[in-house]
């Protein structure tokens, strides 16, 4: 606490000064956190004294409260071009962040109780940015200024990434909140870099990148290895199974959880806590995809089947805590897209089901599960729809990629497991059956057209989409996950 008081007066962070008549003050309260490395030991015990914002008011105390931070795509793709051309990773992270922006309002604050200066005084100020609801918002700008000021570009693709370029020299920077990734190409060029941030900012440089919002990264010849393998434990804990015996795939092959009807769950924040923490191990695990998919979509009302199928994920997640991708380091940086449907894959509204998987090079870096929005009339129409959501992705990531300084000339093989999708996408008639998809039909054309991608036929058997578009029986779903790259380089325990 007396380290958080300092640093706040270092930082001018307020003033002291009697509450103007007419003038509302916000509470205050300390907040309490422990920090961990990767190995579960304890880093150092953190206390921040907040603003209650959660008591503002839109349009009178804020206005603009967005703030962008990495997708997770990017950070991917970030690493796996860092791994491909052998750059070193280094990680810094700003102390105090939101005390740096500058607020546009003026706030007044109550002081905490734990503290004793004269009757009536109050903090205020413009400096204040102790969580109020703009205050990620200010720090970014601030942190903005600051890194184009060095002479890094923004992004357009996603604002959270500056690229660095003179000479010979690359530096390429990624941020989250308060927390950056660097990669280099360059050491001198980066002790520099790490001097001018040190310079703005209260800075701890936290060297070579090893754990990242919860995501432990391991490099090695072969690459950067990411995982969980901490998180997932903490889930199998949390849900008291250490002890129970692994299952070897996550979801039944048949399983009917769409028509459940058995009871409902006497504590449903038990389930949405449990999928909730599921969706996050997704960011390394694109094995978890579909099965999430399916139990976030019973989250108002959970029932006993649901529960009992999540619980068997946990069960899955015990033999495979450390499971994760590889970043290759011997791979291109050669865009390659997948995609597949499952027709009519919803029970009750009968609406299909579009997965979809890119990699670079051989290293997997977006996929996703997701329930088409409109009942499709046939397979091929679904498959179509599947083929159009990827086409979005595979359109921003060469826009990603070129901002990082890849470019990618040459059209994205994008391989489909539907001949009738494929023959839709190359004869431009529109009949009775697919007149109500121009839309799409029109946009993936016109992406072959304009030489963004390059549609191929796969056979079922080998199309590596299917994992994210229905439950699979495990020799099915053992070798999808080795082609997707992901494997287990820890022995479960």
């Amino acid at each position: 606490m007396h380290e958080e008081i300092r640093a706040l007066e270092e930082n001018g962070t307020w003033t002291l000064e009697p509450l103007p008549k007419g003038k509302r003050a916000l509470g205050s309260q300390w907040v309490y956190r422990t920090k961990y490395f990767s190995n579960s030991d304890i880093e150092r015990l953190k206390s921040r004294l907040v603003v209650l914002g959660n008591h503002q008011e839109a349009g009178i105390d804020y206005h603009e409260t967005f703030s962008p931070v990495a997708k997770m795509t990017t950070v991917r793709a970030f690493l796996a071009i860092a791994a491909s051309k052998n750059w070193e990773l280094h990680q810094m992270d700003v102390h105090n962040a939101f005390l740096h922006g500058d607020l546009e309002e003026e706030v007044y604050m109550k002081l905490p109780q734990d503290l004793r200066v004269p009757i009536r005084t109050w903090f205020a100020g413009y400096e204040i940015t102790l969580w109020v609801e703009q205050a990620p918002r200010c720090w970014f700008a601030k942190l903005v200024t600051a890194l184009k000021g060095y002479g890094f570009l923004q992004s357009y693709s996603d604002y959270s990434l500056f690229t660095y370029t003179k000479g010979n020299v690359q530096i390429n920077v990624l941020v989250y909140v308060d927390d950056l990734i660097i990669s280099r190409n360059d050491s001198v060029a980066l002790k520099t870099f790490k001097a001018y941030l040190s310079d703005c900012f209260k800075m701890k440089d936290l060297g070579v990148l090893k754990y990242f919002l919860g995501i432990e990264v391991a490099r090695s010849s072969a690459g950067l290895f990411l995982c969980q393998r901490k998180y997932t434990l903490e889930i199998v804990s949390e849900a008291g199974l250490l002890g129970a015996k692994p299952c070897g795939f996550p979801i039944e092959q048949n399983h009917r959880l769409g028509l459940a009807n058995g009871e409902l769950l006497s504590n449903p924040e038990s389930y949405r806590k449990l999928v909730g923490r599921l969706i996050y191990l997704a960011v390394t695990r694109p094995d978890l995809a579909y099965l999430i998919h399916i139990l976030s979509q019973f989250m108002q009302e959970p029932r006993i089947e649901h529960w009992e199928a999540a619980l068997r994920v946990v069960r899955y997640l015990k033999g495979t805590s450390g499971q994760g991708i590889l970043l290759r380091a011997d791979s291109d940086l050669s865009l390659q897209g997948w995609c597949d449907s499952d027709w009519a894959a919803c029970p009750v509204t009968r609406r299909s089901l579009s997965g979809w998987l890119v990699f670079l090079g051989q290293s997997p870096i977006s996929w996703k599960t997701k329930k088409q929005h409109t009942v499709s009339r046939s397979s091929a129409e679904a498959e179509y729809r599947a083929m159009a959501a990827v086409t979005c992705e595979l359109k921003w990531l060469k826009g990603l990629l070129l901002s990082l300084g890849v470019h990618h000339p040459k059209a994205i093989k994008l391989f489909c497991d539907s001949q009738s999708a494929l023959h839709m996408v190359k004869n431009p008639v529109f009949h009775e059956r697919t007149k109500h998809i121009e839309v799409d039909c029109h946009f993936v054309r016109d992406a072959i057209t304009d030489g963004l991608i390059a549609p191929s036929y796969v056979p079922t058997v080998t199309q590596l989409a299917d994992i994210f578009t229905k439950a699979l029986g495990k020799k099915q779903f053992d070798y999808l996950l080795a082609k997707l790259g992901i494997f287990e380089p820890h022995a479960p325990t």
